[in-house]
C-alpha cells in the first residue's frame, strides 16, 4: 500500500531559504531511508546545484575522483521520465566503478533516483538510499514513490525559483477549479471524495487534474501537487 502523501514543505524547515541539507535530512527521516541527493543546473543562470545527506569524506573522494562524470544514478536515471531503481543500472559499464567505491565507504546500493521535469526543459533529480535486503527496498520504495514524486518536484521548484527571473518565469494559468482540485488532492483526499466534495464527477475531477499536470510540465498527481505548493497556489496538505 503507498503510504499516504507527506509533503515536506521548505519553507517549515529550519534555515530553509539556504539550508537545502536540513531538508534533505528531515526527508530521510520521513521517508525511512538513509541519504539523499539532489542536483540540477539553473538553464537561466547555468548554475548548478547539488545537496545531500552524504558523510563529507565520500563528498570529497566523489569529487576527486570525478565521479560526477560517471554516475549512472545521475547520468542514466536522467534520461528516465519515471524513477529508477538502481538495480536497474547494474549493467551500465560505470555501475561497478563508483559503487565498489561507495562500498568502501560504508555506503549503501539499495537505492532510487526521480528525474524531476522542469517547466524550462531543465533536469533534476532526488537520489535516495538505504542499507537493507533487497526484499525490503522493493517494500520501501514502492511505499515512498509518491512521497518522493511530490519531494522532488516541491525542492526542484524551490531551488529553481531562488533566482529572480526563473521565478518570474515560472507562474502557469491554473483555473480556480483546478487549484481547488489539487487543494483537495494534498489534503489526502481521492478523486472519488473531490467528486463527492465538488458535487461534480470522479471523471471531470480527472481532467481536471489531466489539463493541472499539463500547465505544471508534470507526469503525476503527485508531481503535480509538489509543484503547485512550491509555486503558492496551493497550501502543503
Amino acid at each position: 500500500m503507498t503510504r499516504h502523501t507527506n509533503l515536506i514543505d521548505i519553507a517549515r524547515t529550519p534555515g530553509a531559504q539556504t539550508d537545502y541539507v536540513a531538508h534533505l535530512h528531515k526527508l530521510c527521516d520521513t521517508l525511512g531511508v538513509e541519504h539523499a541527493t539532489y542536483f540540477s543546473a539553473n538553464p537561466v543562470s547555468g548554475t548548478m546545484h547539488g545537496f545531500t545527506t552524504y558523510p563529507d569524506d565520500w563528498k570529497e573522494h566523489y569529487v576527486r575522483e570525478g565521479l560526477q562524470d560517471y554516475d549512472p544514478t545521475l547520468r542514466s536515471a536522467a534520461r528516465s521520465v519515471a524513477p529508477v531503481d538502481w538495480k536497474r543500472l547494474e549493467k551500465d559499464d560505470n555501475y561497478g566503478r563508483v559503487f565498489r567505491d561507495a562500498q568502501d565507504f560504508g555506503l549503501p546500493n539499495q537505492g532510487v533516483t526521480v528525474p524531476i521535469r522542469g517547466m524550462f526543459g531543465e533536469i533534476g533529480l532526488l537520489c535516495a538510499c538505504a542499507t537493507m535486503q533487497a526484499s525490503e527496498w522493493t517494500k520501501l520504495r514502492r511505499e515512498i514513490t509518491g512521497n518522493l514524486l511530490s519531494n522532488a518536484v516541491h525542492l526542484h521548484d524551490t531551488v529553481m525559483n531562488s533566482d529572480p527571473l526563473l521565478k518570474a518565469l515560472r507562474q502557469p494559468n491554473l483555473s480556480r477549479r483546478e487549484t481547488e482540485i489539487l487543494q483537495w488532492v494534498a489534503a489526502g483526499k481521492s478523486q472519488q471524495d473531490v467528486g463527492d466534495i465538488l458535487s461534480i464527477s470522479p471523471r471531470t475531477v480527472e481532467v481536471h487534474l489531466r489539463s493541472a499536470r499539463e500547465k505544471l510540465c508534470t507526469i503525476s498527481t503527485p508531481q503535480a501537487v509538489g509543484r503547485a505548493v512550491s509555486l503558492g497556489f496551493i497550501q502543503p496538505g
